[in-house]
């Protein structure tokens, strides 16, 4: 497991800059509905001047279960942890399985760890009448533990699959854009303000 802390202090960088933000897309199930949603959502963190995004996606790492560096670990990690380590935010989309979020997001989670130490953390989900909110409860205890912070408000998108038409375009935009950009907006502070606090005093855990 890659346990190495990676926030030692950078640069100081203006208070205005944009963020570095990583959407993590949390599922890998054949047939998965993920990449719809991220696509929306990668449409509005590319709309703010105040974020810079890129993606991890669980279904693009093959990581094994074991934790052993195996070197097809380590090639997995070359692409992933360099995406996890620069960003100063995430949003992770998870769907909900069985009451909680997808074993292939936790085990990506798990591979890191100084990763997302004193960085905030934006939660998506979808799903059917819960609307994977209960997956988002279940990653609040995990990131809390990774001493990273969540925001308060979040997206979730109830009986997805009815939401969107078939071109990936919401029905009623309206709802999700605006819970969106409460959520970004509350990202931002976060981002801001814990990126000025690395930078002063680095974060012991």
């Amino acid at each position: 497991m890659n346990t190495a802390v990676t926030n030692a202090p950078a640069p100081a960088q203006p208070a205005t800059e944009p963020l570095r933000v990583t959407l993590v897309v949390g599922s890998n199930r054949h047939g998965r509905f993920g990449p719809v949603v991220a696509d929306w959502l990668l449409d509005r963190l590319r709309d703010r001047d105040d974020l810079v995004a890129e993606v991890v996606d669980v279904a693009d790492v093959d990581l094994p279960t074991s934790f052993e560096p195996t070197p097809e670990a380590t090639a997995a990690l070359s692409g992933v942890t360099p995406k996890l380590a620069r960003a100063d935010a995430f949003v992770v989309l998870t769907p909900e399985y069985n009451h909680s979020f997808p074993a292939g997001l936790k085990n990506l989670v798990d591979w890191h760890f100084g990763e997302w130490q004193a960085k905030p953390v934006a939660l998506v989900s979808y799903g059917g009448l819960a609307g994977g909110l209960r997956a988002v409860e279940h990653l609040r205890q995990v990131f809390a533990e990774l001493h990273a912070v969540t925001v308060r408000d979040t997206v979730s998108f109830h009986n997805a699959g009815a939401s969107f038409d078939d071109a990936g375009a919401l029905h009623d935009p309206s709802g999700p854009d605006a819970a969106a950009k409460t959520m970004l907006d509350q990202l931002v502070w976060w981002g801001r303000a814990l990126r000025e606090a690395r930078v002063k005093t680095p974060y012991a855990g």
